[in-house]
């Protein structure tokens, strides 16, 4: 632990230059790995014709639109007919456009994940833990235009009891070798995360279900060790979001003043109604649990098959009387998008309306929703005037057939054109 007598100055203007000469070589890496790797440098004036457009705010569909795109933002919302002077034209052939989706629980770490995050329809991720701030790098590199995306609201590494390999992340760290338990510990490891680029604080309120060897009802930090982050977060502006199955972990966490819980599968009654009341959001992340219990995927293994088995009906009670509440639910898949995931936002929103929203509900809750939980919502989340311009193109009406979200056939994030499968023709 750092004590009083710590030569603050000395120690931060080291690591200040360290941090400064890490980034910079990775990002060179990174630039050079995506140039290769055929991302955009540059944005392009885009119309997007023939369109059927879902805006995000309004539950209908406006057949015939254009979409007109510069500086990564969108210019405007037009009509067939108008003239795209000026613009590179692309045929939308009458598909549903909408806003990008929005992954508000990931483990996003590399330009291979980001790029498949792009390819299922996301162009917003809010991180849950990496291990050596990799989200914060990614963050740099589509903020600045090196990577089409998609934008991420990074983490850092995870404030955990033990951080393990995460030592390494920064120098600094080396004093939480034997633990983060302390008001200081705690205290250290969010400025660490915050002075690296975290925009959001994750810490723990119980175990993880993804272990075979915890069980995920367990509370791990207390009231007042969640209060210490959440205040010492709340100097510099940044929200927590807090892992808790348990009850317990997750009451304590909204006493704490959590902006969010992720998972929430054990959640009283009670606790929801603080929810409601406090305005606490909930990540249910279903569709990990669902991963528990097949093959492959992030998560295997005969424990964690049979615990997901129990664990799903008791999220879908949970997740029916938070909707009941009016509890603000917002997406995340909680994978890594590996080579192997299988856990998709698009399927996420499929287990919302099975559970009960309509699908303009479950879409909000991945668009709009998620970016008022982001703190991005006056950016991103809707197609409308001056915001960015995240969008991605469905083979049917998504207002009527959820599934459509599974089948991303262009995404655009930053007004790059990230996928393009149309036309599907020849001439």
């Amino acid at each position: 632990m750092v004590g009083d007598n710590t030569d603050h100055g000395q120690i931060e203007s080291f690591n200040s230059q360290f941090m400064k000469h890490a980034v910079f070589s990775l990002s060179i890496s990174l630039f050079l790995f995506f140039s290769s790797a055929g991302f955009s440098q540059s944005t392009k004036s885009y119309a997007f014709v023939n369109a059927s457009l879902f805006n995000g705010k309004e539950n209908k569909i406006y057949s015939g639109s254009v979409i007109f795109t510069k500086g990564g933002k969108i210019e405007r919302v037009g009509k067939s007919g108008e003239p795209t002077g000026g613009y590179e034209v692309i045929d939308c052939e009458g598909y549903f456009l909408m806003p990008g989706l929005i992954d508000a629980h990931s483990h996003l770490d590399n330009l291979a994940a980001a790029k498949r995050a792009l390819e299922t329809g996301v162009t917003t991720v809010r991180t849950a833990g990496v291990s050596a701030f990799q989200d914060v790098a990614l963050m740099e590199l589509s903020r600045t235009g090196k990577i089409a995306g998609p934008d991420v609201v990074p983490a850092g590494v995870y404030v955990s009891p033990q951080l393990e390999e995460t030592v390494l992340a920064d120098t600094r760290l080396g004093v939480l070798l034997n633990g983060v338990r302390t008001d200081d510990e705690l205290k250290l490891l969010v400025n660490v995360n915050i002075d690296r680029g975290a925009k959001v604080i994750k810490t723990r309120g119980t175990e993880r279900a993804g272990r075979a060897d915890t069980d995920p009802r367990e509370q791990v930090y207390t009231e007042h060790q969640i209060s210490v982050i959440v205040q010492e977060a709340r100097k510099r502006n940044v929200p927590v979001m807090i892992h808790a199955h348990g009850d317990e972990g997750a009451r304590a966490a909204v006493l704490a003043g959590a902006k969010s819980i992720e998972h929430g599968t054990f959640l009283s009654d009670e606790t929801l109604r603080l929810m409601k009341e406090r305005g606490t959001f909930l990540v249910p992340t279903f569709i990990t649990l669902e991963d528990l219990t097949q093959p492959g995927g992030d998560y295997t293994g005969p424990v964690l098959e049979l615990r997901g088995k129990f664990m799903m009906p008791q999220a879908e009670k949970v997740f029916k009387k938070a909707l009941a509440l009016g509890v603000k639910i917002a997406t995340g898949a909680d994978n890594s998008y590996t080579a192997t995931t299988t856990s998709r936002i698009s399927l996420e929103c499929t287990h919302f309306v099975r559970m009960g929203m309509s699908p303009f509900e479950a879409i909000q809750a991945a668009t709009m929703t998620s970016a008022e939980l982001l703190g991005v919502e006056k950016n991103t989340g809707k197609i409308e005037k001056d915001f960015e311009a995240d969008m991605i193109l469905v083979p049917g009406n998504p207002l009527e057939e959820i599934r459509f979200l599974q089948d991303a056939l262009m995404v655009i994030s930053n007004g790059n054109i990230a996928l393009k499968r149309i036309p599907f023709g020849k001439k």
